[in-house]
């Protein structure tokens, strides 16, 4: 394994400081660090932060590698300055025994850029009918903790209710997509003006707020935790808050593209638009903003979902829902809500790294840079600028709605237990006896 020492790097406290990573953690950090055996990176107006951490990837695999493996997906999550991702259930066949998210943990650690961690589905088949083995994934070498049946709604409150339950013998979680589908049959975008004046069926907001507020009205009745994936109302915002009020154990995200992005872009007809669930209004995305500004919604995670060409280059109303978010997420991140100054970098690390890790109930990914710790580390130049190019995406698919967007902060290299995973170098010098 190689030596590094990364120099005159901002610490995520402002400071200025060297880093020396060796045997895969962070070995010194100080000023004027100097080994003739590292290979040195300048790292002058970069900032060093802990790896991301995404609670919401669809890696596709097994079944759907058309679309992405989970090592195409892993190089993806890597050249986006993620160290760890969340592996979604809904593959084919879905992951709902110990042998399948044993399967994906194995291809996670064969592939090598990042930690995989499976998430198990709620019910058998995400059907939505029978409870899944959520005992046995949990118990397995992968040991679940997050279950899902993401792409669906567990709309049956009473396995809702049972899941919730299960779940506490494991301090497990259950994230839920929350979406009605009476509510929201044949919908194809946000409900409002833009969807009546395109002749697009409208996907209305209360539709997923009425799962809010039913989820978390039971995960209060019971006790148990609940975590809304892929916020998307400003009326969804309001119940999060109002839930955290009361005590209740509830935990939200939000995906960078709602952060940015509004239903207006379904005007063009491109498909890349498509998303599930759909892009909202700008008083949507602004409340979304403010509500992940202020800790009302935990987390940014991507919802990274790859689809062929396929699926995506046709009429709008026969395509895919979903779009690509790994390698694009940290750079809206910093648009909205740092260059904004709605977040400071300290929040920045809070919900990118340090809050989904902890919901995860995940060990120790190196959320802090500090010595001893494992060397998981993203090194950002905020004042760097780079343009979306979807023929240069990881990914095995081509589905970003940032193609040719021209975004602040480039993921300069990955760190991955010491490994270096990505680098889009500026000085790098190797020892002199190399």
């Amino acid at each position: 394994m190689n030596s590094y020492l990364i120099s005159q790097a901002t610490l995520p406290d402002g400071s200025t400081a060297d880093l020396l990573l060796e045997n895969g953690v962070i070995a010194k950090i100080g000023i004027g660090i100097e080994n003739s055996q590292a290979i040195r990176i300048d790292a002058q107006g970069c900032r060093v932060l802990p790896g991301f951490v995404d609670l919401h990837t669809h890696l596709r695999e097994p079944g759907r590698e058309e679309s992405e493996t989970i090592r195409s997906g892993s190089q993806s999550a890597a050249k986006g300055g993620y160290t760890a991702v969340s592996a979604m259930a809904n593959t084919f066949p879905v992951a709902d025994t110990a042998g399948v998210v044993e399967q994906v943990l194995r291809l996670g650690q064969e592939a090598g850029y990042c930690d995989v961690f499976p998430i198990g589905a709620v019910t058998q088949g995400i059907a939505g009918k029978q409870l899944a083995e959520l005992g046995a994934m949990a118990e397995s070498a992968a040991k679940v903790r997050i279950f899902s049946d993401d792409g669906n709604c567990v709309a049956d409150p009473m396995v809702m209710r049972r899941a919730l339950e299960y779940v506490k013998q494991f301090n497990g979680v259950i994230a839920q997509h929350a979406q009605d589908p009476a509510l929201t049959h044949g919908a194809q975008m946000n409900e409002g003006v833009v969807s009546s004046g395109l002749g697009l069926k409208g996907w209305p907001a209360v539709a997923e707020e009425a799962i809010i507020a039913r989820d978390i009205l039971l995960a209060g009745h019971v006790s148990s935790r609940i975590h809304i994936c892929h916020l998307t109302t400003a009326g969804g915002v309001d119940l999060i808050r109002w839930a955290k009020a009361r005590g209740i154990d509830v935990t939200a995200e939000v995906t960078p593209h709602h952060l940015l992005l509004t239903d207006e872009e379904a005007i063009s007809y491109n498909p890349v638009f498509k998303v599930n669930p759909p892009l909202r209004t700008q008083v949507d995305v602004l409340a979304l903003r403010q509500g992940l500004a202020d800790g009302t919604i935990d987390i940014v995670a991507t919802d990274h979902a790859p689809h062929p060409s396929e699926s995506k280059e046709c009429e709008w109303q026969e395509a895919a829902f979903g779009m690509l978010g790994l390698e694009t997420a940290y750079s809206i991140v910093q648009l909205t809500m740092v260059d904004s100054g709605l977040m400071s970098w300290t929040d920045l690390i809070d919900r990118m790294s340090t809050a989904p890790a902890k919901i995860g109930g995940y060990a120790d990914q190196g959320q802090s840079i500090s010595v001893g710790n494992v060397a998981n580390i993203v090194v950002v130049d905020p004042s760097a600028t780079w343009r979306v190019d979807k023929d240069l995406v990881q990914s095995r698919s081509r589905n970003t709605p940032f193609h040719g967007m021209q975004l602040p902060g480039v993921i300069r290299y990955t760190f991955y237990k010491g490994n270096m995973t990505v680098s889009q170098s500026r000085i790098v010098e190797w020892p002199k006896n190399a």
